[in-house]
């Protein structure tokens, strides 16, 4: 869940802030005494967010239907994976094409291992329900990423287990080893990040 997603829609200065959620999701969050109008979807159908087609899609993870999402607006394709243990074919099916991707980079297997989480923990984060590796998005880059992906915006990256320097040599690696020149980014943990614009 988007831990600021209420303190977000509570502090817009433009009004309500549309909240669009999966119908399975919308029920598990505690919103309180301040419960917005939820535009509800079902996980896997497409809707359209003002002049945005976005594309739903499963994700394997250990939450309350997880989804990744594909945004199309005036000839742009961007998708936004997180929080996913894989990547199954059906989800690269969708980032097929993507002109900019952000994707989960989440631990350094040999950090997490040594690193303070408790055994069961440790175990959660590496499973096909957990998250990805910057091993995992390594053996993307070399067989799955489309080289009609311009941008490649590592994120999700673990305080704990991870590091960007880390994380951005091997997706580095994995790039120069297919050839491919796409602009390697890693999200800010802590703040905004770049803006992007094509």
């Amino acid at each position: 869940m988007v831990r600021g997603l209420d303190a977000l829609r509570r502090k817009s200065c433009r009004g309500p802030v549309p909240v669009y959620m999966s119908r399975l999701a919308a029920p598990a969050i505690d919103w309180g005494s301040h419960e917005p109008a939820v535009q509800s979807f079902q996980a896997g159908t497409r809707i359209t967010v003002g002049d945005i087609d976005v594309n739903t899609f499963t994700v394997p993870h250990d939450a309350v239907d997880p989804l990744g999402f594909c945004f199309r607006a005036e000839g742009l394709k961007i998708g936004l994976v997180t929080d996913l243990g894989y990547i199954p074919e059906s989800v690269k099916f969708h980032l097929r094409g993507t002109h900019l991707l952000v994707l989960e980079s989440n631990h350094d297997l040999d950090m997490l291992k040594v690193g303070p989480y408790p055994w069961v923990v440790k175990q959660r984060v590496m499973g096909r329900n957990g998250h990805l590796s910057n091993d995992s998005v390594s053996e993307f880059i070399l067989n799955s990423l489309d080289a009609s992906t311009e941008t490649l915006v590592l994120s999700h990256l673990s305080e704990q287990n991870n590091h960007p320097e880390i994380a951005r040599l091997s997706a580095r690696m994995a790039l120069n080893q297919r050839g491919l020149a796409t602009r390697l980014v890693v999200a800010n943990r802590d703040g905004a990040g770049e803006i992007f614009r094509y």
